[in-house]
């Protein structure tokens, strides 16, 4: 017979005696447990013990999360948190300097513990550690130059407990000292600074600044951004991430004046660095959270432009008509309207950002810019490509590609190499585009009627080359190169062929006759996916200190197995790790979006859309929820349709009507296949005679 569900069977260790086999009830006190555990070992004053996971974690057993016990566990029994907070206070203190690096050591694993912290904290740690790292800095500076292996790491695990103390979120950032700011600043700005501590310091400037806009302007007065970027020159990595992870804090909470010249200065130092293209061009593969702080870079970049874009040029302003393009004569204009140029530009977008193009372009590409104007001038008036008119709505659709004036996404990793080549990178990217329009223009022989037809083709010609991600501005071009309007044709034909759909009703009949077949595929597709599971992140101040958990399916389609995990899984996670459950007979609804409980919470995720659009939610019993965030949009869409097929509702997601076009149009043209050489007969073959036996049959069953 099988033992009780609320019975689980554990060995708990105890320093200096033999491991003890023990079955916990879950309905008693988690008190009364450890008073049976110490009774055993013969130890009194229970309430001073208590259990933790024997693993790499050490975390106590708390009634919030003591149901993670599973059959098989190894527990530990040692002091309580409260014990120990007392203890490592006190020895954090010690005059010897041996004990109090191990003290420190010891601190910074138990940190990451949110009930040791807690007690911690309420003994006025962080205070104690703020000073450490105020007063005491420059003794252990100087001791190190003696004892360098002994002090090495003192700084280090100071500030590592630190972090992992505040990254609990129990304390507020705006408790800190100028003093204690400056000296964190201080660590970033010295040349030489040990790796871990330089790595910690820039986690804590990053958190600082995206959590107080009071600690921004005192992080912002100690840092500058030529004092950050000697950091990308390195190899490490880690340290890379960290530089512009803080860049990145510290142009989002900026005010807009000073975040134009900011990230000007910024964008020039990277560009005149030799070693920045390594962080770009390394041999070592660019891990996600690298790609996502380039990405944010990007954008923020990107967004300098937003100001000039949205910005009319005023129709009575008499400048523009003054304006005389190197290497022309007179009579090339800027502007399709002769009258008053202005007023072409009174468009938004682009605004004025399309006059500034055209300017760069005529100023640093002159010899390009020439033979555009003469090629045109010396066409029939029907065949002119309107220089003008062309700049203006150019600019316009690489706004649109690039998505100015968007803010950035949590979860995206989308950057491109080549921006982060040049100092002048968009106006860069502009001047190669309007050359690449202009020669499609002669190869479609365009008229100005074909004005937007041609506009679509370049459209299609850049995102293509985009998709490439090349590493340079040269790079894109040649890709541009390969990608003539006669190939566009070619790539259009082949794909107009593959999506042929044919519209005769012995087509369509067949048609609706295969769809449920095939709605069943990516349905029993889906479920199997919520089999295999997915590790969603729980997403927090400091990304790079996410939480995890993991959730699928159980294989009779019954039951919902999700749990906590230390970090991203390699594969997937057996079900027997993962303790909690939720019966799927219990979910009553799915809810995605801005109607996400965890949506209508207060902070930044709801202001995001991407979050938002990756947001949903499983309702069950009354009122209570299971929040999820998905790891991108393909998993969201597999989700919420996995759900609303276990709740027997229709899958609709984007991802379902692609997967259906693409199956049914595979399986038509499997069934409407050509035969060759093959005589159909008039009437069906003859049914062949039954087999002497049926040995060979297995019954599965």
């Amino acid at each position: 017979m099988p033992p009780p569900a609320d019975i689980v069977k554990v060995a708990i260790e105890w320093p200096g005696a033999f491991p003890k086999l023990m079955e916990i009830d879950q309905k008693k006190p988690l008190s009364a447990i450890i008073k049976e555990v110490c009774e055993g070992w013969s130890l009194g004053n229970h309430e001073n013990f208590a259990l933790q996971i024997a693993d790499a974690t050490n975390f106590y057993i708390t009634e919030k999360n003591r149901n993670d016990i599973k059959n098989g566990s190894i527990l530990r029994l040692t002091t309580s948190p409260y014990q120990t907070a007392v203890q490592l206070h006190e020895r954090i203190q010690s005059s010897s300097m041996d004990a109090k690096l191990e003290a420190l050591k010891d601190l910074a694993n138990a940190s990451r513990d949110i009930t040791f912290a807690q007690e911690f904290i309420n003994l006025d740690g962080i205070s104690l550690l703020t000073q450490m790292v105020e007063s005491g800095t420059e003794r252990y500076q100087k001791l190190q130059k003696i004892m360098k292996p002994c002090f090495g790491d003192l700084l280090s695990f100071t500030l590592t407990a630190f972090v992992e103390l505040m990254d609990h979120g129990i304390v507020s950032w705006d408790t800190f000292s100028v003093a204690f700011i400056k000296k964190i600043a201080s660590y970033v700005n010295k040349s030489a600074m040990d790796t871990a501590v330089l790595q910690r310091s820039l986690a804590i400037l990053e958190s600082m600044v995206l959590n107080s806009q009071d600690l921004y302007h005192k992080v912002a007065q100690e840092i500058t951004i030529g004092q950050l970027i000697p950091h990308l020159q390195g190899t490490d990595q880690d340290i890379q991430t960290y530089t512009i992870a803080v860049i990145n804090a510290l142009f989002l909470k900026a005010p807009e004046e000073k975040r134009q010249v900011s990230l000007q200065l910024y964008i020039i130092s990277c560009c005149n660095c030799q070693h920045f293209c390594n962080v770009i061009r390394s041999p070592t593969a660019i891990n996600d959270e690298m790609a996502h702080q380039l990405y944010v870079l990007q954008v923020l970049t990107f967004n300098l432009l937003e100001d000039r874009m949205m910005t009319k040029m005023d129709p009575q302003d008499q400048v523009l008509h003054c304006v005389q393009l190197p290497g022309c004569s007179s009579s090339c204009s800027l502007s399709q309207n002769h009258v008053n140029p202005a007023v072409d530009f009174t468009q938004i977008p682009p605004g004025m950002l399309a006059l500034d193009n055209m300017l760069y372009f005529a100023r640093h590409h002159q010899d390009a810019y020439i033979r555009i104007v003469l090629e045109n001038s010396s066409r029939e008036d029907k065949h002119e490509c309107p220089f003008g008119r062309s700049s203006i709505e150019l600019t316009k659709m690489l706004c649109e590609i690039l998505k100015v004036g968007e803010l950035p996404s949590e979860n995206c990793h989308d950057f491109h190499p080549m921006f982060f080549t040049h100092d002048r990178s968009f106006e860069e990217f502009f001047c190669i585009c309007i050359q690449l329009l202009n020669k499609t223009w002669k190869e479609m022989r365009a008229t100005s009627e074909d004005f937007n037809k041609v506009m679509q083709v370049v459209r299609e010609q850049i995102m293509r080359a985009l998709t490439l991600k090349p590493n340079s501005l040269d790079q894109f071009k040649s890709r541009l190169q390969n990608l003539s309007y006669t190939e566009i044709l070619k790539i259009r034909q082949s794909e107009r062929m593959n999506q042929e759909d044919f519209q005769s009703r012995p087509i369509l009949e067949l048609r609706e006759k295969i769809q449920p077949e095939i709605m069943e595929l990516i349905k029993q597709q889906r479920l199997n996916r919520l089999c295999e599971g997915t590790c969603f992140r729980k997403i927090s101040s400091r990304r790079r200190q996410d939480k995890f958990w993991y959730c699928r399916l159980s294989p009779n389609h019954k039951v919902l197995h999700y749990g906590d995990l230390e970090e991203s899984p390699q594969g997937e996670v057996p079900h027997d790790s993962l303790q909690d459950k939720l019966p799927v007979a219990d979910i009553k609804a799915v809810i995605t979006g801005k109607d996400c409980p965890h949506m209508k919470e207060k902070g930044a995720l709801k202001q995001n859309k991407e979050v938002l659009e990756l947001a949903f939610s499983v309702l069950y019993e009354s009122d209570e929820y299971l929040n999820f965030i998905a790891p991108d949009k393909h998993e969201y869409c597999v989700w919420t349709d996995g759900l609303n097929a276990l709740l027997g509702k229709e899958m609709t997601s984007d991802y379902t009507k692609s997967d259906m076009d693409t199956l049914l149009s595979m399986e038509m043209k499997l069934r409407l296949l050509d035969l060759e050489n093959i005589q159909i007969p008039e009437a069906p073959p003859p049914i062949p005679k039954e087999p002497s036996n049926y040995d060979f049959v297995y019954d599965c069953n």
